[in-house]
């Protein structure tokens, strides 16, 4: 059997236009220029395998397929291949990102790793109902998934979550503190430039004759879209604005979102635009005004955590930030100094930060050149990686040598 250094293992699609990817490909490069060849495992995007491809310097991607009507046949199917993957394959670590791929592994660990780092994310015992309202009432399988999730965060020799929120949720189940390491996301300047009035002063900066809002990221419940929509109709009646949204969803959800706007006269106010690539998405951005991240207060966002990729991937950009105000945002910065942050699950107030910037152009410049400053100073993807890496080698990982 032949021991390898590395597996980064994935129950996702990489490469996507989705946050996880873009965290996945960061990491995994980051590994691979610390340790040397990585073998990454991700989801395939078609029935079929697809093995062995260099995706990135050091990082040899094998894509296994995930087939089935639902998620949990999905799963089962992609477990099933994983553990074919692995036979006669033994890892100095490996490194996972939920049960799903996950399990397997903490299961059997002593036979395919000698180190687990379980990097959690999200969980689907908090998760899932949101996709799946019927979860909700299925203790049976709720019980399972917080299960399975207690298993490999107990087996794991070190976790590593995005926010100090999802720290403490995870000490209060029992896992102890100096097994966790808190490492943010962090953002790629190189993409996510920042465009700026070149110079004119804030008391000569015009305002728009048309506010250009913009929501981009997924279009899951707890990001709070329809709020969004229920905003701009708020807005609409002081001053014209229009409002882009681009992400990921359902047919059902991006049908919702567009019979709200139809309900409140706002369907000619509302673009709604596939996942881009992150070249094209930029210049969406730069054309806005103000960028929306309005978070719900729900239980995915206040008990487990997260960490907001598309607020600080908008903090770089130059244009100013109007979120909800939580606990994971207030992480990433300070309110009136990086964003305007506002009451979570309330449309009016984000009618109002939108109408406060619109009337202070001053304070929207001053945002946005802050927001791009701090995201400088703390949140690179660089940043995260030498995080990660100093992580690993204090498990015992032993770095490339430097010749």
């Amino acid at each position: 059997m032949n021991k390898q250094q590395i597996a980064y293992i994935s129950f996702d699609i990489v490469p996507a236009p989705k946050g996880a990817a873009i965290h996945i490909a960061a990491f995994s490069q980051a590994l691979a220029a610390a340790f040397g060849d990585i073998a990454l495992v991700t989801v395939s995007p078609t029935a079929e395998a697809i093995d062995n491809e260099q995706i990135f310097l050091q990082v040899q991607q094998t894509m296994l397929p995930a087939v089935g009507r639902n998620l949990i046949s999905r799963v089962l199917y992609f477990q099933n291949n994983l553990r074919v993957w692995l036979q006669n394959r033994q890892f100095t670590a490996i490194h996972i990102r939920s049960i799903y791929e996950g399990f397997v592994i903490a299961f059997n660990k002593k036979q395919y790793c000698e180190k687990l780092i379980f990097e959690v994310n999200g969980l689907p015992s908090i998760e899932l109902k949101y996709r799946y309202p019927g979860v909700a009432e299925d203790r049976e399988l709720l019980h399972k998934l917080h299960t399975q999730e207690q298993i490999c965060l107990t087996v794991a020799d070190l976790i590593i979550t995005l926010s100090h929120v999802t720290a403490a949720y995870l000490q209060n189940r029992d896992i102890p503190a100096n097994k966790i390491k808190v490492i943010p996301n962090g953002v790629d300047f190189d993409v996510f430039t920042y465009h700026h009035s070149g110079g004119i002063l804030p008391a000569t900066i015009k305002r728009p004759a048309v506010i250009q809002i913009i929501y981009f990221g997924t279009l899951a419940p707890w990001q709070g879209v329809n709020l969004a929509i229920e905003a701009l109709e708020l807005v609409n009646k002081d001053v014209p604005a229009d409002l882009t949204i681009i992400g990921q969803a359902r047919e059902n959800q991006i049908k919702k979102l567009k019979q709200l706007a139809l309900k409140l006269g706002m369907a000619d106010k509302l673009t709604i635009l596939e996942p881009t690539s992150q070249t094209q998405l930029i210049e969406h951005i730069h054309a806005a005004d103000i960028i929306l991240a309005p978070l719900m207060p729900s239980d995915r966002n206040l008990v487990q955590g997260c960490c907001p990729l598309k607020i600080l991937e908008g903090m770089a950009t130059g244009v100013p930030i109007i979120a909800s105000d939580l606990p994971v945002v207030r992480e990433l910065g300070e309110n009136k100094v990086h964003f305007l942050l506002v009451k979570p699950g309330s449309a009016k107030a984000i009618k109002d930060a939108v109408l406060q910037l619109h009337n202070d152009p001053k304070l929207a410049t001053n945002l946005a050149k802050n927001a791009r400053q701090r995201i400088e100073e703390k949140y690179s993807w660089k940043l995260a990686g030498a995080t990660l890496t100093t992580a690993y080698t204090q498990l015992g990982i032993k770095r490339l040598s430097k010749i």
